[in-house]
Parts: structure tokens; sequence; C-alpha cells
């Protein structure tokens, strides 16, 4: 016969082993359901990518997409799994927490890629962008002239003049993209101008110390441009969404020639030594005709871009091309055609912000003048090299305004010193 405190011990022993089993199959448990709910998140990762391709095969936008059908138990599952379990160190490496992170995150990187495609060529699945942008420029050149000849290979004897040029333009610009299809969209960008231009001339009246200053300004439309792109391909694979851009830039303008000038000093002989223009052009005075080509490529988590295209200029005549304030001769102006390329990258930083790094160069040949009668001269100096380095910020301020910031540093002679611009697109 077994005594009573036998039969305790005994089950007490199973009752023990009773609550190690339970502990241990809840542990089991949870696990199973950890596991089962991040299965379910790679399912719903998987089908937003799979619609998201279709869809830009498909030349479609793409829209939020529900997530992937699952079964109410296994919903119920997945919510308790969620609240109860933890995820395992070192597991669900590179996987959002949850489907709404993970449609978080991949609206991100759509808007950015969009963000950057908004500022290189176009945006196809945009019926109508409304921009507005504000930028400025600054320009300061110093140039030493020299009037006379060396005596005894050391000795100058004439003028020397220094002679300052510092300029600051303010632009506003008014742009609207209108999407025709999922391949085409036409632009349309209205330019106003505010220029200030300071010239100082060094040696004046013959005597080296001597400074003079004049200070002009200008204001008015720009030159109106009109444009449209089309998208040759979309982006496949190793293969970049490609567009090409044509336009036209019509002279609205105030043009360079036939301005007023103002004489500020002449010599005994009445030679004018320093004329300035009574007015700043706002445009360059002639029609002009632009082909480019820009491609972007995502390669996660950076996003490529570059650019490449040629402004062909047409021949003008104008009633005055003479810079001499008391003359007049027509003639006609034909400026250089200029060639520009650019490239760069940007990254996403979170759903909101992104920076990109570019950079872009303008090469223009030299001009060429022909008064009435005569023939075609090419314009010294009028040749240029613009290359400049542009750093840019971009912010989602909502899901349809951006706010892009960009500044511009010049690398050559040619380009600005600097030029700082903010624009504001709306897609409707």
């Amino acid at each position: 016969m077994v005594s009573p405190s036998v039969a305790a011990q005994e089950a007490k022993a199973s009752n023990s082993s009773d609550e190690e089993d339970v502990r241990a199959l809840v542990a089991q448990l949870e696990a199973l359901k950890a596991s089962y709910a991040q299965e379910v998140r790679r399912l719903r990762e998987l089908d937003m990518q799979v619609q998201a391709i279709q869809a830009r095969v498909g030349g479609k936008t793409a829209q939020a997409m529900a997530p992937a059908s699952v079964p109410p138990q296994a919903a119920a599952i997945t919510a308790e799994a969620a609240q109860t379990a933890q995820k395992p160190a070192g597991t669900g490496e590179g996987y959002a927490s949850s489907a709404a992170e993970a449609q978080q995150a991949k609206e991100a990187a759509r808007r950015s890629v969009d963000d950057v495609k908004q500022q290189q060529s176009a945006l196809f699945n945009r019926r109508l962008t409304l921009e507005n942008s504000v930028s400025y420029a600054r320009y300061d050149r110093k140039q030493l002239t020299l009037n006379g000849f060396l005596a005894l290979d050391a000795i100058f004897l004439g003028n020397i003049a220094i002679e300052n040029v510092e300029s600051d333009s303010v632009t506003y610009n008014f742009a609207a993209r209108w999407g025709l299809n999922p391949r085409l969209t036409l632009n349309l960008d209205v330019p106003y101008l505010a220029r200030k231009t300071i010239y100082q001339k060094g040696g004046a009246g013959g005597s080296a110390a001597a400074i003079a200053q004049e200070e002009t300004h200008g204001t008015g439309i720009g030159d109106v441009t009109a444009s449209a792109n089309y998208k040759l391909f979309g982006e496949r694979g190793w293969r970049p969404e490609t567009v090409l851009t044509g336009g036209v830039t019509a002279p609205t303008g105030r043009e360079p020639y036939g301005l007023d000038w103002k004489v500020i000093e002449r010599d005994d002989d009445d030679f004018i030594r320093f004329a300035v223009p009574a007015k700043q052009p706002t445009g360059n005075g002639v029609w002009q005709a632009n082909l480019g080509l820009s491609a972007v490529k995502t390669a996660d988590p950076a996003i490529l871009f570059a650019n490449v295209g040629y402004i062909h200029s047409f021949k003008r005549s104008f009633d005055d091309i003479d810079s001499n304030p008391d003359t007049i001769n027509p003639g006609e102006v034909k400026l250089g055609g200029s060639y520009y390329f650019g490239a760069g990258i940007a990254f996403a930083f979170n759903e909101r912000t992104s920076l990109s790094i570019s950079f872009s160069d303008k090469l223009s040949a030299r001009a060429s003048t022909r008064y009435k009668d005569g023939k075609w001269m090419k314009v010294i100096g009028s040749d240029a090299n613009a290359g400049t380095l542009n750093l840019g910020v971009t912010y989602a301020l909502t899901s349809k305004a951006t706010f892009v910031s960009m500044l511009g540093i010049g690398l050559t002679p040619d380009a600005p010193d600097f030029s700082l611009a903010f624009k504001v697109p709306y897609m409707l």
C-alpha cells in the first residue's frame, strides 16, 4: 500500500512536468505565430511589387494598391502575433515591420523617383502641373585693359584700366505642364526678370587712381519657351526611362541690340572711353530651337539621371547692332549654337526628403554679326563654357505639392558665381 506522502510527491512531479510541457508548447506557438506573421508581410510586399511592375509595364499610374487577401483566421492570427509575439533577434532584416510601413516605404521611394523625373523631364502620369519658381544669380567679372606698349621690354607706356562688372538678377518663372497621354507632355515657361548691373572702370580720365562707376537696371518679361516631352522608353531592367524633349524659345524679352547708351567718359579727341546701356536686356533677341534627351534610372537606394541636348539660334535682323551710341548701323546677328549636358545622383533620406548632386555644362560657339550689305564677322569673346556644380534638396509638402531648392556653384568664369533657385510644383 502506497503511503499518502509518496502519492503527493508523485502528483507534484506530474504537475511540474505538465507545466513544463505547456510552457514549451506556448513558446513553440508564439514562434510559429511570429514566423507566420512575417511570411504574411512578405507575401503582401511581393504582391504590391508585382502589381507596381505590372502597372508600370502597362503605362498606367501606380496607385496605392490593396494588400493581398488573407483568410479571416489568418488575419486574426496575424493581428494576435503582432501584438503578443516579439521579433527574434536577427530576423526580419530588410523587411518592414507591418504592411502599412511597407506601403509607406514604397510610396516614399516612388515619390522620390517622381520628384527627380519632374525636375529632369516630366511626369507623364499627371494631367496638369503648375510650377512657380524664383531664382537668383550673381555675376562678378574683372578685366585688366592695357592700352599702350612696352618700352625696353620692361616699362609700359600708356593707359592701364581695370574694368569690373557686377550683375544681380532675379527671375520669376511660371510653368504649366499638361500631360496629354502616358507618353506626351506639353510645357509652357514664362519668365519675368529683374536685373541690376554695376559697371566700374579704373583709370578714368587717364588716371590710374580714378574709378568711374555707373549702375543700370532692367525689368520685364523674358523669352517664353514652349516645349514637349515624349517618353521613348519606360524603365525596364537595365534600360532607364528615356525622354525626348523638343522646344522653341520666342524672343519676347527686350533684346540687347539697339538699346540707348549712356556715355560716362570721353577723351579729348571725343573718343568714348566708358559707355553703358541705359537699360538692361531681358532676352537674347533671337528665335531658338532646342532638342534634348534625358534619362532616369532607379538603382535602389539611389536615382541616377543624365541629360544632353543642343540649342540652335536663328539669325535675325535689327535696326541697330552697333555699340556706339552716336551711330546707327542696321545689320544681322547670329548667335552660336550651344551644346549642353549633365549628370547626377539623388538619394531619399525619408518619405519626404531627398538630396541630389549633379554637374551641368553648356558650351556655346562664337556669335557672328553682319552690317547691312557687309560680311559676317565673328564676335571675339562671345564663346563660352559654363560649368556648374548643383546641390539640391527636395521636400514633399503634401501629396500634390513639392518644395525644391537648388544651389548652383560656378566652376568656370562663364558660369554665374553662384545661383539659388526655389521651385514649388503643384500636381493636379
